[in-house]
């Protein structure tokens, strides 16, 4: 029997995102239950640390979200920059022309 390769799971990925988002919902909750169980305060520090995990969570994608769209942005603009050096005019190609046309007549 043949094994498919495997790919390591790229944190860039959907998938990696995901676990990310559901492993530090869990660590947070743990905590927040050892926390709950030395503390005697039930279900307190679940709530209280569950909400911190969510949040931090929204807003590491925020952040991750505001810089892959500025490296897009510079992509983009990089882009459009470099088309317009390439692309020329008409009436300076045509000038070209004619000035090519002279040197070889």
């Amino acid at each position: 029997m043949k094994l498919l390769p495997r790919k390591p799971i790229n944190a860039d990925s959907n998938v990696g995102r995901g676990i990310e988002f559901a492993l530090a919902i869990l660590l947070f909750l743990g905590l927040g239950y050892l926390m709950d169980s030395w503390l005697g305060t039930q279900p307190l520090f679940m709530i209280v640390m569950f909400l911190v995990a969510v949040v931090g969570q929204f807003a590491a994608m925020w952040y991750r979200y505001d810089a892959s769209m500025a490296v897009h942005d510079a992509q983009r603009s990089a882009g459009i920059h470099q088309r317009q050096n390439t692309t020329t005019s008409p009436l300076s190609t045509s000038a070209d022309n004619l000035t090519s046309e002279r040197g070889t007549a």
